[in-house]
């Protein structure tokens, strides 16, 4: 992974516009909102709106997180079929946790005024207790929120059972951060195995799963076993990421009655959205070839 790593992070900034432009909306909140009404227009498709930015750390850049949040929501306030997802570390944590909770509170009842859902995002393990005592703080006291987690950590069943009373939307996804082996799973086919296992653990608790993964055996094992055991289609959901080339298989999915919902990341400055594509292709080498399909059409 380092050699890997190492790589990404030389290739200059245009570069990586280019292999990975497929996977952004583009430049401000209007192409996230044009984003999502065209591919629910055109294929049926629900998604995630987000605005791409993490490790903020000045609070005029944080309070001009909060309000582009603010616009958003009026921006899409009437679209059933977006919802928004945000990170404790572009709305500062690296401040304090009251001020991050404070701040991710006043979104969730903005968007609440317009039956808007609410995703907070899962960063890397060094965020994860406080990302969940601040989801669950808020959940108290607002419906329209929900949480990420990540298949690879040995901690997520016992974050499932202890995650609320109250049924919950979660984003249950491998995760794209690298986690060292005392904390987190190192082998995919054992974290595909995990999440699995999760989908249904969530069920059994009363939770809503937003099963989040690219890899085609996983969800139809996912899918054939909810039907096998009765579960409803509007108990859950599928999840993707914006560019992916999963055509056929979103629309097989939009076919079932169900919800299909990709991940429609832009930026306010492009700055941030270098270093989500720089991580994305880190983690998946093979996005720069999804790019090629696309491109080309093969």
């Amino acid at each position: 992974m380092g050699l890997k790593n190492t790589i990404v992070d030389l290739m200059p900034g245009r570069l990586v516009r280019i292999f990975a432009a497929p996977y952004i909306a583009g430049k401000g909140i209007a192409s996230g909102v044009a984003k999502a009404d065209e591919i629910h227009s055109r294929l049926g498709l629900y998604s995630t709106v987000d605005l791409l930015g993490e490790e903020v750390f000045r609070r005029e850049d944080v309070e001009a997180m909060v309000q582009v949040y603010f616009r958003m929501i009026e921006a899409l306030k009437d679209r059933p079929y977006a919802s928004i997802s945000l990170k404790p570390t572009q709305l500062g944590i690296n401040e304090s946790e009251a001020y991050c909770q404070d701040n991710i509170r006043r979104i969730v009842a903005a968007a609440a005024a317009h039956g808007m859902h609410v995703t907070l995002d899962m960063e890397d393990r060094h965020f994860t207790d406080v990302t969940l005592r601040m989801f669950k703080a808020i959940r108290n006291d607002l419906d329209n929120f929900g949480i990420v987690l990540q298949s690879r950590l040995f901690r997520t069943p016992d974050d499932i059972k202890a995650l609320h009373a109250k049924p919950c939307k979660v984003r249950i996804c491998i995760g794209i951060y690298n986690e060292p082996p005392e904390v987190a799973l190192q082998d995919k086919a054992d974290m595909k195995a995990r999440l699995f296992e999760q989908v249904q653990l969530l069920l059994d608790h009363g939770h809503y799963p937003e099963i989040a993964t690219h890899d085609e055996p996983l969800i139809r094992r996912c899918l054939e076993h909810l039907d096998k055991h009765g579960v409803a289609k509007g108990a859950y959901e599928v999840q993707m990421l914006l560019g992916v080339p999963r055509t056929e298989l979103q629309q097989e999915i939009v076919k079932r009655g169900q919800i299909m919902r990709l991940y429609v990341p832009f930026a306010e400055d492009w700055k941030y959205a270098v270093r989500y594509l720089k991580r994305r292709l880190a983690h998946s080498p093979s996005m720069a070839l999804m790019v090629m399909k696309n491109m080309f059409g093969s």
